[in-house]
């Protein structure tokens, strides 16, 4: 059954009157706590505690802040006054997920500019560290590779923000009108998990390279990233940790060739060419091998493409491979930026935006841990869509997403009876 069935069945039913004790997908919790389950309230507001963030604090604590932050990521309001509307209508069941009365839009504006960033970036570290099992037991996200355990992505994006004046944007300034500034989140992810094991927030201004650290890399890991994080320093310190690299050539490389060879089809086409090369640069002097095949990519014209390398032993076609994975962080950051409000924020200062962006880590991870515990397959954004539209719905989450036929058809049914009849007056 299509996902877009249910969609229509909440968009259009949604005001019937459904008997909820006939049928198995009811449950006593809304979905959005059985979402935040995982969260340990007491050891949430102790981590607050540790930064400072329940200093004066009367109520909206630590985990209050999270709760009211993550539903309204996950609902995608772009404003606090949506947020203070929607929790005000929803007030009852927030009351079941621990949200005991609705802040106000002064007191959540407060808690984002006062109450550390670093809270909930803990948080978020944390609530990866508990879920990286089950994130990498996912045989669809792995793949078969036997390299794949080992590799590493790094790659960053910007966040377009609504002035210049907290993040410094990147390029020139426009002829017209103000320079709009950005932060970029550098994230590294490991390929068999698929969400950020570290994140690191800059001005969009700032160079990619500083976030290639090698001593945080172990021996026999392999690191893939694009060619903005070409530095010939921290290659030579990869190889010496025993750390392959894979990344795309620039143009314009100077670098002694010492050794040159090409694989040729039967048909008298190159294949892959191989070349062993040295580069020197001050008194660093790193040997690498560039493997150039050609890329075949449907709906597009066949171009030779060069990738650079420390390892001297896999095949060139495992390096291209290893290359292509690269695809994995850019579709993360596509479907962060499709599925969470990221283009507005619910605060001015450097502190909110950074706590929002880590709210959003948190939603996204939550959602991955959801979509890959499921024995039925959905893609990302539907699933966001579908958990988006039935949050504070009293549903059995997991029965519902799995099985949605079973509760669907009588569902319908009870939706397409005519309403009782009003009992007679006294």
């Amino acid at each position: 059954m299509k996902e877009s069935a249910l969609f229509g069945y909440f968009a259009v039913v949604k005001q019937k009157r459904i008997t909820m004790s006939k049928s198995s997908h009811f449950f006593g919790q809304p979905v959005y706590g059985q979402l935040i389950k995982s969260l340990d309230r007491d050891k949430i507001i102790e981590i607050s505690r540790k930064y400072g963030g329940e200093r004066y604090v009367k109520s909206f604590d630590g985990f209050t802040h999270l709760l009211a932050m993550l539903y309204a990521v996950i609902m995608r309001f772009d404003s606090l006054r949506e947020i203070e509307s929607a929790m005000k209508i929803e007030v009852r069941k927030l009351g079941h997920v621990g949200i005991g009365a609705v802040p106000k839009r002064s007191t959540l504006s407060d808690a984002n500019a006062r109450r550390p960033e670093k809270f909930f970036e803990e948080v978020y570290h944390d609530l990866y560290e508990s879920n990286r099992k089950i994130l990498s037991s996912d045989s669809r996200r792995c793949g078969t590779e036997g390299w794949i355990k080992r590799l590493r992505i790094i790659d960053s994006t910007t966040i377009t923000l609504f002035s210049n004046a907290v993040f410094k944007g990147a390029g020139r300034h426009p002829k017209t009108g103000r320079k709009k500034g950005g932060i970029k989140a550098h994230s590294v992810i490991y390929a068999n998990e698929g969400v950020p094991c570290d994140v690191q927030f800059t001005s969009a201004a700032t160079n990619d390279s500083f976030m290639l650290a090698p001593r945080h890399y172990r021996s026999e890991e392999i690191v893939a990233m694009d060619r903005a994080y070409i530095n010939y320093a921290k290659f030579e310190e990869l190889t010496e940790r025993d750390v392959v690299y894979v990344t795309k050539m620039k143009k314009g490389l100077k670098y002694e060739t010492l050794l040159d060879f090409m694989e040729i089809t039967p048909e008298g086409q190159m294949e892959y060419r191989e070349q062993v090369v040295v580069f020197r640069k001050d008194d660093i002097s790193h040997i690498a091998r560039i493997v150039t095949y050609v890329d075949f990519r449907k709906g597009r014209q066949p171009r030779p493409v060069s990738l650079l390398t420390n390892d001297f032993d896999m095949r060139p076609e495992t390096i291209a491979a290893i290359y292509r994975r690269r695809w994995q962080i850019e579709s993360l950051f596509k479907q962060i930026k499709q599925n969470f409000p990221l283009r507005y924020f619910y605060g001015e200062s450097a502190n909110a935006i950074k706590i929002q962006i880590w709210v959003t880590l948190i939603a996204n991870l939550l959602l991955s841990v959801l979509q890959t515990r499921l024995e039925r397959r959905w893609s990302f954004s539907g699933l966001a869509t579908m958990v988006r539209i039935v949050l504070m719905y009293y549903l059995n989450l997991e029965k519902l997403l799995n099985h949605p036929e079973a509760d669907l058809e009588y569902m319908l049914a009870e939706a397409s009876e005519p309403p009782p009849e009003p009992a007679g007056s006294f």
